[in-house]
């Protein structure tokens, strides 16, 4: 299966999109090692970076620090698109977010529909309304009900698609292998304009998804591993589905401690281990791993050649 070609404007939204921690303590966020983290998916040939996305903790960052982080990628990822997160809980913030990202000169933004209170499906088409009104950027729309605890049906994503600027839907993983992914795939184009792509995210269901049709993978796994990401990937694009499965299934471990442990912890723990980042480099309440748990994660990963 050949991922599918984009217009200009959708072509970031297709490919493997890498999403980096954003290290952070109490103190703010270590610009130092977020420029490594940017640099080393940039020279790694990722087709876009997203930033501040779920893995990279953008609703526990303030309004300077997602401005300062927004344009720190910008600047470390050279000609490599940035995609930024702009979800937040009140719509006058998503659309500060979104000026800020703007000016930080990104390729693109992802909007989350965040709350504390559950939204109707109304309110998350009049957010989407408001805010793409004011865009000059695409916009990912950005499904990750284990986050925002908002489920989308199909008649509120055909809505939303036709907004001006959208450009990708990010739906989450896909049970039943690569058939029921097709099958899921095929029902939502026909629902959808053409210049949307399909995104899909969850790494232990992504490359069913792209077998599947999907045009991106939205990627936690890529953030800090690149090449087997891109390796995925890159079968998926020369039709060599089955190849593409076995990467997958070489890495069963790895999305088995994401299951338990959050792929945000494990991620975290990795790249404190390989030296990219500091320790603490989450924010708190969120703690990364340690003890027994940190032991398993660094194993079961050296296991898998990861930590080479």
């Amino acid at each position: 299966m050949n991922l599918r070609k984009a217009s200009n404007m959708t072509s970031i939204f297709t490919g493997l999109s890498a999403f980096p921690l954003t290290p952070t303590s109490e103190t703010g966020v270590d610009e130092a090692s977020f420029v490594g983290l940017i640099e080393r998916l940039a020279a790694a040939g990722v087709d876009s970076i997203g930033a501040l996305g779920s893995t990279g903790g953008y609703a526990y960052l303030t309004r300077e620090q997602r401005s300062r982080a927004a344009s720190v990628a910008v600047g470390a990822a050279g000609d490599t698109p940035v995609i930024v997160g702009i979800g937040a809980l009140r719509t006058a913030q998503v659309l500060r977010m979104a000026e800020d990202a703007q000016n930080a000169g990104v390729a693109g933004v992802l909007l989350a529909p965040v709350s504390y209170q559950p939204l109707t499906s109304d309110e998350v088409f009049g957010l989407f309304e408001t805010v793409t009104a004011e865009l000059s950027v695409p916009l990912c729309v950005y499904d990750n009900p284990g986050t925002t605890h908002f489920t989308f049906t199909d008649d509120l994503y055909e809505s939303i698609a036709a907004l001006p600027h959208v450009a990708s839907i990010k739906i989450p993983g896909i049970p039943g292998g690569p058939d029921a992914a097709r099958s899921r795939v095929d029902a939502l184009r026909t629902r959808l304009p053409r210049h949307v792509t399909l995104g899909i995210s969850f790494d232990p269901l992504s490359t069913d998804g792209l077998n599947g049709g999907c045009d991106a993978w939205y990627s936690v796994l890529g953030g800090l591993f690149p090449a087997p990401a891109l390796a995925i990937t890159r079968a998926v694009r020369a039709g060599d589905a089955s190849r593409a499965s076995d990467l997958s299934a070489e890495l069963e471990p790895l999305w088995e401690l994401y299951r338990r442990f959050g792929s945000l912890r494990v991620m975290s723990a990795l790249a404190e281990h390989l030296g990219l980042v500091g320790s603490p480099n989450l924010p708190l309440p969120l703690r990364s791993l340690d003890g027994d748990a940190r032991d398993e994660v660094i194993a079961t990963c050296s296991a898998l050649g990861l930590l080479d």
